[in-house]
């Protein structure tokens, strides 16, 4: 799993990671904004923030199901602990607690840090600096509390990051 501040570098290092020929899936949340946005639908954050979270829980629990295909490192951007953590914050269900034992990734997640000088926004990514930086609290807030264990990624070039966490996996 590799998880952490919007716009702190995730998805140009899951496509590094692809380009070495490690299966890769995409954000949730991305495909989801994508999708509503050219369908002129309502499940985005910056509408109806629930029911994005929840099609996002749904389609992250389909991304599992679909890698437990897949021979060898299967890299997520994001999956269903974010997708959890938003409902949880969004909705005050306790969806993090319902999670504990099942539905697990690897032990190791990567959490890429807030980092000011490559933050963007785009069409699909509306949340200022301060909001992607508390996501990020709330994260390593959610995976401390499943037991996971987070290793912070370096605020490096993407081919040193992709390197750091091979090595990671394979000590």
């Amino acid at each position: 799993m590799i998880s952490g501040c919007s716009s702190g570098g995730k998805s140009t290092l899951l496509n590094e990671l692809g380009r070495r020929d490690y299966a890769i899936v995409e954000e949730p949340g991305r495909r989801i904004v994508r999708e509503e946005m050219l369908g002129n639908g309502t499940a985005l954050p910056w509408v109806d923030r629930l029911a994005f979270a929840r099609r996002a829980v749904a389609l992250a629990m389909a991304d599992r199901e679909e890698a437990r295909r897949l021979r060898g490192w299967v890299f997520f951007d994001r999956g269903l602990i974010d997708a959890l953590a938003a409902l949880q914050h969004w909705s005050g269900e306790p969806a993090l607690a319902r999670a504990k034992r099942l539905h697990r990734y690897h032990r190791r997640v990567f959490l890429a840090p807030p980092w000011p000088e490559i933050y963007v926004t785009d069409s699909e990514r509306h949340q200022d600096f301060d909001a992607a930086v508390a996501e990020y609290q709330r994260l390593v807030t959610a995976y401390s509390f499943l037991r996971y264990e987070v290793t912070v990624l370096p605020k490096i070039g993407v081919a040193e990051r992709a390197e750091f966490i091979l090595r990671t996996l394979h000590h």
